[in-house]
């Protein structure tokens, strides 16, 4: 797949926590990935793999961050064509730049920005033709939707609409809490966006991991340390979610056509 056909799409997950070697084994047993150690760049750096697919990895979170109150999290990767240019319209757009552009040499050139109300993301250009590409909707183990609890759920969507040229699909009223707003990168909805609510303390993405048994996952999340939040939940369109807290405190959640 060309750097055009996956340009303003989500294509890598990274996790950052405190203990690299437990979130690995927690996240193998409660859904079934495999780890292993990056052959190019950062030899600490943990790759998650879906069978034949690496869609991620794990990497320790910086003292400097953990001094600055940083706390455990999960972010996407969105790839671009050009990414010192994308830093500059991000900036133009009123977002901010947290990790100017460096090179992993041999594989990609990245930069962490954050939209104008300060949800954080990634931007990639590999370096090969081989890059992870997106899977088929619905595949097991792979991450099947992108939320964003924003600051501002309309002026969200402008921001990286007029970025990357995202649409919006249903419009979802949500009530007192609102509209949910998903949308698309190319194809199929893919995620969907909201203004958060006051006790969200700040706008973050959350990315919704496909399982073939919400319960079941669910259950052993809990058994190896995990937090419900909220869920199971059925959502519109008939599928279930749940939201967690990892035992190291990063926030995921898991969706899935049975409960």
């Amino acid at each position: 797949m060309s750097q055009d056909d996956v340009k303003g799409k989500f294509l890598w997950y990274e996790l950052m926590t405190t203990d690299t070697k437990a979130a690995g084994e927690f996240y193998r047993r409660v859904i079934g990935w495999e780890t292993k150690k990056a052959p190019l760049g950062d030899p600490a750096y943990t790759i998650i793999s879906a069978g034949p697919s690496d869609i991620g990895g794990i990497m320790a979170l910086p003292k400097e961050l953990c001094d600055a109150g940083g706390r455990p999290g999960w972010g996407g990767y969105i790839a671009v064509d050009d990414v010192d240019a994308y830093v500059a319209r991000v900036q133009a757009k009123g977002g901010a730049l947290h990790r100017a552009p460096v090179d992993v040499p041999g594989v990609l050139r990245f930069a962490v920005v954050a939209d104008p109300y300060g949800a954080v993301f990634t931007l990639f250009k590999g370096m090969s033709e081989q890059g992870p590409v997106p899977a088929p909707a619905g595949t097991p183990r792979h991450v099947g939707w992108h939320e964003l609890l924003a600051g501002d759920g309309p002026g969200a969507f402008a921001f990286y609409s007029d970025l990357f040229g995202w649409t919006k699909a249903e419009a979802v009223d949500m009530g007192p809490m609102g509209v949910y707003q998903t949308f698309a990168t190319g194809g199929a909805p893919v995620g969907g966006m909201m203004t958060k609510t006051p006790q969200t303390p700040a706008p973050f993405w959350l990315y919704y991991i496909n399982v073939e048994s919400v319960d079941a996952v669910v259950a052993r999340a809990k058994e190896g340390g995990a937090r419900l939040t909220l869920g199971p939940d059925q959502v519109p369109g008939g599928s279930w979610i749940a939201q967690l807290v990892d035992p190291q405190g990063a926030v995921f959640a898991i969706v899935g056509a049975k409960r």
